[in-house]
């Protein structure tokens, strides 16, 4: 199949992102990621996607620090004439996070201010400095958490930050609506073997514990679903929050 559109994934390198950005070179896209220091990872993804058939290029970028954003969106910009030979965009997966271990009780602001901004300010402000860039009928997918949906200990301003977000997707979708772009949340649970989750036997025990589907989950679980998102297949949902869990508490 073959298709001139192009997404643009945050935090591609690896685990979830990367499973993202193949997923969507399987279906036909072109491909731009962006990675934070893991430059040699971020090659083989992009070595990946060409051995596809497809374009794909990699940018540096901390998604969390906002004064960075314009010199970004100059360095899309450039991308998208120089690779791709155009001057937008279609697909926005805001992808890139770390996640956060700490109590109520123990909880620093720098801890705060960290996840906020890569998780909710940033996003909000690089999302904002793409909508230019960003094709009309195009699509945004935030990915979210379970943990907006289920409290565990320890996870409360992760939780918040991703809780915020799936807000923050129905405004999008409301206020972007007179462009026909769409915006939807992916929500996955636990995913090991990407490299944020603490993966050790216990930790996969409790998961598997709580899990309908009885197993923990994969990044590959997960990249089909955004890729369902940008396809034509799901051109009229709009505003939702698609968990990806296994069924995870129910």
């Amino acid at each position: 199949m073959s298709s001139s559109k192009i997404a643009l994934i945050t935090g591609g390198s690896r685990g979830i992102g990367q499973n993202i950005a193949i997923s969507l070179a399987q279906k036909g896209n072109d491909i731009i990621i962006t990675y934070l220091s893991n430059k040699a990872s971020a090659e083989e993804t992009v070595a990946a996607i060409q051995a596809l058939g497809r374009k794909a290029v990699a940018l540096q970028v901390n998604t969390s620090d906002i004064k960075s954003f314009d010199a970004f969106e100059q360095q899309v910009s450039e991308s998208l004439n120089t690779t791709f030979g155009t001057t937008r965009f279609d697909f926005l997966i805001n992808n890139a996070g770390t996640s956060l271990q700490a109590p109520v009780t123990t909880t620093t602001e720098s801890q705060f201010d960290e996840m906020m901004n890569i998780h909710l300010k940033g996003v909000y402000f690089l999302t904002q400095k793409m909508l230019p860039l960003l094709q009309d009928g195009g699509r945004i997918v935030n990915i979210s958490s379970a943990v907006s949906r289920i409290s565990y200990p320890g996870v409360s301003v992760y939780g918040i930050m991703k809780g915020g977000m799936d807000v923050y997707t129905r405004y999008l979708a409301v206020e972007l609506g007179a462009r026909g772009i769409s915006a939807n949340v992916v929500a996955p649970g636990a995913i090991f073997g990407g490299g944020a989750m603490d993966d050790n036997p216990g930790m996969r025990k409790f998961v598997e514990g709580i899990t309908a589907l009885g197993r923990v989950g994969l990044p590959d679980d997960v990249g089909g679903v955004v890729a369902f998102l940008c396809s034509d297949d799901a051109k009229w949902v709009n505003g939702q929050r698609i968990e990806v869990t296994g069924g995870v508490s129910l």
